[in-house]
């Protein structure tokens, strides 16, 4: 896993990266494996958040090998993005004020980034993306 993630998955929740795993699996309504030259590289899902309002966290815990295939990951983001957006119309989570590289994608791919919050004694950046924003 990236170190960004691992930080990430650490300071969100205290787990190691093989728990954030399948923590985050077992939630997941949907999720995917993005591979590159036959190796899984990244996973990523949705879960719900409020079922009824159409609400789901989206999540990605990728490996070093994203960087290193950035065009080709960027390329695919939109189709990814818009496969969640199929589950839920609104997408909500947050991520690490300190995970730039995260943060750039997301605004990239159409997300609205919110003022910082606080959890779990650490900062964070609430990040939302709706259906009609695309």
């Amino acid at each position: 896993m990236r170190k960004a993630d691992r930080e990430e998955v650490l300071k969100a929740s205290d787990k190691t990266p093989v728990q954030a795993l399948v923590y985050s699996l077992r939630k997941s309504s949907a999720a995917w494996t993005v591979t590159i030259n036959g190796r899984a590289e990244a996973i990523f899902g949705v879960g719900a958040v409020n079922i009824l309002a159409g609400v789901g966290a989206p999540w990605l815990l990728g490996t070093d090998a994203v960087s290193r295939h950035a065009a080709g990951f960027l390329r695919n983001s939109f189709q990814w993005r818009d496969q969640l957006l199929r589950h839920y119309p609104i997408l909500r989570n947050l991520v690490d004020v300190d995970n730039s590289v995260s943060l750039r994608w997301l605004q990239w791919l159409g997300f609205t980034i919110f003022d910082p919050v606080s959890l779990r004694g650490h900062e964070f950046r609430p990040f939302e993306l709706r259906c009609c924003d695309v």
